[in-house]
């Protein structure tokens, strides 16, 4: 009784820490912005030119809410015009391998979807 109680509070407390992750980084284009970033520092046009599809307005929303979480940095550089260029932070490395799980998983996932496509065409 006491390790089934144990399970459920384990699985309870995952359940949580699961909703505060996708809590920060909910929405199309966040993990998109965190991945370019963890490749190398990146400034804005840059990104807004690496991440297909989105506007200028969403990608200085999301910059900014990732700036208050502490996982990526604003840094204004010293050149006429002035520039701006976001950098991950240490803490923000740490996301680095879900961004590969969820990559290698993406991968997969459209090879067998591409695959069943063409198995139900012929």
């Amino acid at each position: 009784m006491e390790q089934e109680f144990d399970l459920v509070k384990d699985c309870s407390q995952k359940i949580l820490a699961i909703n505060d992750t996708m809590e920060i980084l909910n929405g199309k284009w966040k993990m998109s912005i965190i991945a370019c970033l963890c490749y190398k520092p990146m400034r804005y046009s840059e990104l807004l030119k690496e991440v297909k599809g989105i506007s200028g307005k969403m990608l200085s929303r999301e910059l900014k809410d990732l700036e208050i979480n502490e996982l990526i940095e604003r840094h204004v550089l010293n050149t006429a015009p002035v520039a701006v260029e976001y950098q991950i932070t240490h803490y923000g490395k740490s996301l680095k391998q879900l961004t590969n799980t969820i990559a290698d998983w993406g991968f997969i996932h459209r090879q067998r979807i591409i695959s069943g496509m063409k198995n139900t065409i012929e």
